[in-house]
Parts: C-alpha cells; structure tokens; sequence
C-alpha cells in the first residue's frame, strides 16, 4: 500500500509542474500580445517593454500589452488599436497598455485596461468601448476613466514631488483635465461627481477633492498635425461626414 502512493504522488506532482509551465508561458504570451500600430508620428516615440528593454518607435510600427509609451517634447503620436480606436499622445506623455484584447468574433475575451501616468491624450472609441464599454479602464493618478463611445481628451499634470518630471504647464494646478468633444462624461471619485457636455471642461486634483466645472480652456493645448485628424475616427466623424450619436462616457 505504501508504495502505491509513491507513483501517485510523482504524478500529481508533475501535472502540477506542467500546469506551472503553461501558466507561465501564457503569462508571456499574453504581455506580447498586439494591441495596435503607430499611425502617425509628428517626433520620436519610445516603447519601454514588459521586461524592461527601451526602444524607439516608427511608423507602422507594433505596441504590445505591457508597453509603456513615452513621447518627447514636440512629439505627437497617434495609435490605432485593433479595435479601430485611436488614442492620440500629446507631447510629455507617460501611457501604458496593460491589457487590450480584443477579437471580432469573441466578444467575451474583450479588455482594454490602460494607464495615463502623465500628459495627455485624446481617445476616440472603437469597437470594443462600443459593444463591452464596462471592459474599459483608463487609470489616472485621480481618477479612472470608463469610455461608452465617445470622443474626450484627457491631460494629467503632475505635481512636482512625484517621481515623474512635472508637465511643461506653466500655472496649471497638478490634476486631471477632460474635455468632451463628443457625447457626455461623468467625472467621479470618493469625493464627488459631475456631468460634462461636448464643449465643456472638467477638473479633478485627486481622490480626495471632488470634480468642478471650469468655464474656459485652462491652458492644455491638444495641437497634432492635420494630417493625425484625416481619419474619420480622429476628427469623431463617420466616413460620410455626418457626427456619430452621442453616447456618454463615465469617468469613475
């Protein structure tokens, strides 16, 4: 009887092994995955991978999940994801791709999880925000972004202790800023909320103080070339010219 168990033991052992191996190599896997191409470029555009390795990036070139995007000081850099959204880097900005999957005929495996470490961005849905928009998360350092179709630009200056070199704003207040191009946001956090209409900009400095409206531009120009916004998708546009209905996005 004792030595019955020996084989048993061995087995499960190796079974739990190669199941090990396999979790592994579909963590790998999964951190590789493309997530979309550069479509334009007005300046250079570095990648810093999952494992760490720093390249430079051009024109049709791949961004993966797990890469980190960093834009120069005149750089501008427009990203269509597979999905056919678009995200638009100003210049100064820190983005990560931490998850973004999507599949035309699984509609189950759709997730787009992104962070804004600083600067800004202009997003334009696609089609994962449009058919599973509770699967979209952009991370900001005061709040998280979840996008129900629409077109916003979004800029995070930070503050000047923190570990990232603050944005080149001259008497802006460290926080996040939105502004809605198309559709409604809701901009929320522990503190409070507030609604916000195309053309309408919005406020929050943190967790910990609540959103405001604000009456004018505060000062964050989103300038790229013409030629980032020939895209219907880039201008918010449908291919015959007419606006997409509007379709709200929450900003938790």
């Amino acid at each position: 009887m004792m030595q019955s168990k020996k084989p048993i033991a061995t087995k499960w052992l190796s079974h739990a092994l190669l199941w090990l191996a396999l979790s592994c190599t579909a963590a790998h896997a999964w951190a590789g995955q493309v997530a979309g191409t550069v479509l334009q470029l007005s300046g250079p555009l570095m990648v810093k991978k999952a494992d760490g390795k720093v390249k430079l990036l051009a024109i049709k070139s791949e961004v993966e999940q797990g890469d980190t995007l960093l834009t120069e000081k005149d750089t501008y850099a427009l990203i269509k994801l597979i999905d056919n959204s678009e995200i638009t880097l100003k210049p100064n900005t820190s983005f990560v791709i931490e998850q973004f999957t999507y599949t035309a005929e699984q509609p189950d495996g759709d997730h787009a999880v992104f962070s804004l470490l600083k600067g800004g961005l202009r997003s334009v849905t696609g089609l994962l925000g449009k058919r599973n928009k509770e699967r979209f998360e952009m991370k900001t350092p005061a709040a998280t972004i979840g996008i129900r179709g629409t077109t916003f630009i979004a800029s995070y200056v930070a503050p000047s202790a923190t570990p990232l070199p603050p944005s080149p704003v001259q008497g802006v207040a460290p926080g996040l800023y939105v502004h809605v191009l198309d559709g409604l946001i809701q901009v929320s956090n522990p503190s409070g909320a507030l609604n916000f209409a195309p053309g309408q900009f919005g406020f929050t400095p943190s967790f910990k103080q609540p959103p405001v409206m604000l009456p004018v531009n505060p000062g964050l120009p989103f300038t790229p070339p013409p030629v980032f916004s020939a895209s219907p998708l880039s201008s918010g546009a449908s291919a015959g010219g007419a606006r997409p209905a509007a379709i709200d996005c929450v900003v938790r």
